[in-house]
């Protein structure tokens, strides 16, 4: 009778070292009746990344929220999900705990929402430290925490620790985000869209730094991306989903190189050096206006915005950090109607802030100067032109409303969870008395839907039953609808892959020729801002370093600042 050898340590090593780090079996996801993930299937060892590829709502971000159970309420979940072949489907909530942020930590993909409004962003971070490091001192925990936000790019980190999270660019919450999930070194890390607000030079950066953390721990990374320039740089394995299955999955270069389905070359096709519009040349663009100071829409003067960082009895500031401008001077410029002005600069520049004072959602001195209709003569002097945004009554703010709007970067924070998208896309006109029947009101509604590539269906759900790039249409849709004369656009396309990013970008370069809409175009990916904008500002540290024609500003840039951007986006 042959001997039954007793398996050794070194066997118990070898089975553990070959069990995949993260294995989904027919993954499965319901809400309601409707069916979002079906059968997903894929396997991740320790030490690799998988690239979750595919259009928005193609189940990316719910396939990574499956893992680590944080999908939304009334969701019904089957199949299996095994970190190190222990089943995480049906886990109690106290099991989960232990291995969330510990074992596996997820990147989100829009920061603001994801972080405590009331909370530093440091105190955040420690937060995550303590909480998963037993004997770790507060004190500790705020050093590395600090040491984790350096690490990952945020400048001045003594001031930027203490801010709460709006007080920070949409770039520099994503990096807390990063450092967050990076702190307790996990096993395995969900990125989902971890780098879409960062500038390319920092983007660099981060996938270096998740490299670098996958080398030496060898942790294991589920990235979920549209974006293919990023894949090429991160991934090893790719998984292609299209409406909520894996229809192709390889290695990265077999994907790409020698891809089996139509609809993962359509995707790669989609992504040549740059994204291409049908109108690309300069002259090509919404005629600019001749005369730009008797067709001025918007005057900008010595416009500062400060946060306050420490505050004293009696509401007296006693430290205070400018976002926008300097203790100086601040911002000027003007926009006329009908022109796209572009706002570039890495995260942190102060662009959004820009954006958010203009139209006066937060507090800033200075004067914003904007035409106060179409018909008004606007050559008629200088103290006469325009009124003042920032010092005019509630009551002229609200009929300004209606003439201004904006597309905010974080979309999901933006959006009300309590009303269904076809009332958050109708709520402006309905304030201001847009429609006179029930029928026009839906129509408008489907006309918006369709104009940004939605179905007209789709109105009837709410913003937590889509994907962020849908959630970023319907924000998009929400402004257009108001057709306003002044549209303020933050990183309008970010989440949105390179086909929707196409279409999205020719409506609105269609809408501004027939309208005569102006633009103030944030963004810091200079391809696009090179598609769409007349003119360019860079901005760094909140003031504006260069300013210029397009063409000619990228063509031949005098700041060095502007170089090192330039040089980041087309060399």
């Amino acid at each position: 009778m042959p001997s039954i050898r007793k398996p050794s340590i070194r066997d118990a090593e070898l089975e553990t070292s070959q069990t995949p780090l993260l294995e989904a079996r027919g993954l499965s996801l319901s809400i309601g009746t409707r069916a979002i993930l079906e059968d997903v299937s894929f396997t991740l060892a320790a030490g690799r990344c998988l690239a979750l590829v595919g259009e928005s709502g193609a189940g990316k971000s719910l396939t990574g929220l499956s893992v680590p159970q944080l999908v939304p309420a009334g969701s019904i979940l089957s199949g299996s999900v095994l970190y190190r072949g222990e089943e995480l489907l049906g886990k109690t909530d106290n099991a989960m705990r232990s291995l969330r942020g510990r074992r596996i930590a997820m990147i989100f993909q829009e920061p603001l929402s994801a972080l405590n409004p009331l909370h530093r962003v440091e105190d955040q971070i420690a937060e995550s430290l303590l909480t998963h490091r037993v004997g770790l001192s507060k004190s500790r925990a705020r050093c590395e925490a600090r040491d984790w936000m350096t690490r990952v790019g945020i400048p001045d980190v003594v001031h930027r620790g203490r801010f709460l999270p709006h007080m920070l660019s949409g770039g520099q919450r994503q990096r807390v985000m990063i450092a967050m999930a990076l702190a307790n070194k996990p096993d395995l890390l969900i990125a989902d869209e971890p780098t879409t607000a960062l500038d390319v030079t920092l983007q660099v950066q981060i996938l270096a730094l998740l490299r670098e953390f996958q080398a030496s721990l060898g942790m294991g990374i589920l990235f979920i991306t549209h974006d293919f320039g990023v894949l090429r740089r991160i991934a090893d394995d790719v998984a292609v989903m299209r409406e909520g299955r894996i229809v192709e999955q390889g290695c990265l270069q077999d994907i790409l190189t020698k891809p089996r389905v139509s609809y993962t070359r359509s995707l790669i096709a989609a992504e040549p050096q740059g994204l291409r519009l049908p109108i690309t040349s300069a002259k090509k663009k919404s005629s600019k206006p001749k005369n730009r100071l008797s067709n001025r829409l918007l005057n900008v003067e010595d416009l500062r915005v400060s946060f306050a960082l420490r505050v004293g009895l009696f509401g007296k500031v006693r430290e205070s950090f400018f976002a926008l401008g300097s203790s100086l001077s601040g911002v000027d410029f003007s926009l006329s109607r009908g022109e796209c002005l572009g706002i570039v600069g890495e995260s942190g520049s102060g662009k959004s802030t820009l954006g958010l004072a203009l139209l006066r959602l937060i507090s800033a001195q200075g004067r914003v100067r904007f035409g106060a209709s179409k018909e008004s003569a606007l050559d008629s002097g200088e103290e006469g032109w325009g009124e003042d945004i920032l010092t005019s009554p509630r009551s002229r703010m609200r009929e300004l409303r209606r003439e201004m709007q904006i597309v905010f970067q974080d979309p999901f924070s933006s959006l009300s969870p309590r009303l269904s998208v076809a009332d958050i896309i109708a709520e402006g006109p309905d304030i201001h008395g847009f429609f006179a029947t029930r029928a026009a009101r839906l129509s408008a509604i489907a006309s918006s839907l369709s104009e940004v590539g939605l179905s007209e269906d789709m109105g009837n759900r709410y913003p937590h039953e889509f994907s962020g790039g849908q959630r970023q249409r319907i924000a998009i849709a929400r402004a257009l609808i108001m057709r306003p004369r002044l549209l303020v656009l933050d990183e309008p396309t970010s989440s949105l892959d390179l086909t929707v990013q196409a279409q999205i970008l020719s409506l609105l370069q269609d809408l501004q020729r027939r309208l005569d809409l102006s633009y103030l175009f944030i963004s810091h990916d200079l391809k696009v801002v090179r598609m769409m904008a007349h003119r360019v500002i860079v901005m760094r540290e909140g003031v504006i370093v260069e300013h210029g024609d397009t063409e000619s500003l990228i063509s031949a840039p005098q700041h060095s600042y502007s170089k090192s951007l330039i040089s980041a986006a087309f060399g």
